[in-house]
């Protein structure tokens, strides 16, 4: 069996594949950088060529997996394992059409993500990233009562949009920690977090957000989730509330975002994701009442192994006849 891996992934999940047997192949000169539609089509269509077709493709949510590509894979390729939780990257339906299983690696980066998510929340709260430039430029001379003016988090009303796996656990630390009051917005109600967290449900996003302090946003990127945080949504939260976002950019207008942080609509916001990464509105760039990282929510080394043993252990269970964990349908 033969694999193919579009950009280098933790050494870990590529041993568990040599340690199969499979033929692996990385595609090394992605390292720093996003792999290209034309040199993945092409390493496929060389392999094919050569009577060394590959059996699995072994993709990173950064590349946009579709048709041609899937062709290119065409008539071996049995299984794209994503690196990722999520999959808007890669065409479902055409993967459906052409009998490809697809997978994603979910659940082992929830703490993770979660962790990272509230360090935004506190860091953009306490201002943190200024203070660190204001410390480093100089400018500290001396301690004063109104010098670089935070905001308190602790029992505070967050607003947590999607209910996921990663939303639930947003949730466990503002509350078990911090004593914050939980409202949240999704598709379906959950009575059990209800109880648990004494959390309270909006089915109406727009009910939701003129009471929330912070809101922090966990849904996945669909056609109905584009742009869900537009100016509209902006005006109708407080003045004094603060975005968070590690779910997907394209969920925020950015352009939106840095005009109603500008005008004072919202004080602040840290996201993680750009509309069209790795590009970042120039705008945003601007500001100092916002918290950028580069699309690193997960970006820890347990995390990551983690991430780089469950695809291949999608790709194993495919390759041997049986249904993977984690096969997306």
């Amino acid at each position: 069996m033969k694999i193919f891996i579009t950009r280098p992934i933790p050494q870990i999940g590529i041993k568990l594949l040599k340690d199969k047997g499979y033929e692996v192949t990385v595609n090394e000169g992605a390292k720093d950088r996003e792999a290209t539609k034309e040199e993945i089509v092409t390493a496929l269509r060389q392999a094919q060529s050569e009577s060394k077709a590959f059996d699995a493709l072994l993709s990173i949510l950064t590349e946009k997996i579709d048709a041609e590509i899937m062709d290119a894979g065409l008539p071996t390729l049995k299984i794209i394992a994503n690196y990722a939780v999520g999959f808007d990257n890669i065409d479902l339906v055409a993967a459906k059409e052409r009998k490809i299983m697809v997978t994603n690696t979910p659940g082992v980066l929830t703490d993770t993500v979660a962790e990272h998510t509230f360090s935004l929340m506190l860091s953009i709260a306490h201002r943190i990233p200024e203070a660190d430039k204001f410390t480093r430029a100089g400018l500290y001379k001396a301690w004063g009562p109104e010098l670089l003016l935070g905001t308190d988090v602790s029992k505070k009303t967050l607003g947590i949009v999607g209910l996921g796996r990663i939303g639930t656990r947003v949730a466990y630390h503002t509350v078990k920690g911090f004593q914050m009051k939980v409202l949240y917005n999704d598709t379906k109600r959950n009575e059990e977090f209800e109880k648990e967290y004494n959390a309270v449900y909006y089915q109406n996003l727009d009910n939701m957000l003129p009471y929330c302090d912070f809101v922090s946003i966990h849904v996945p990127l669909l056609d109905s989730t584009h742009h869900l945080f537009n100016e509209d949504r902006f005006k109708k939260m407080k003045p004094t509330a603060y975005l968070i976002n590690t779910s997907r950019g394209p969920i925020v207008d950015e352009t939106a975002l840095a005009l109603s942080l500008s005008k004072g609509l919202i004080k602040g916001a840290a996201i993680d994701v750009f509309e069209n990464e790795p590009n970042v509105n120039p705008d945003l760039l601007k500001l100092d009442n916002i918290i950028l990282t580069p699309h690193i929510a997960s970006a820890t080394e347990e995390t990551r192994n983690k991430m780089a043993e469950l695809a291949a252990q999608n790709i194993i269970e495919a390759l041997e006849g049986h249904i993977p964990p984690n096969i997306i349908e």
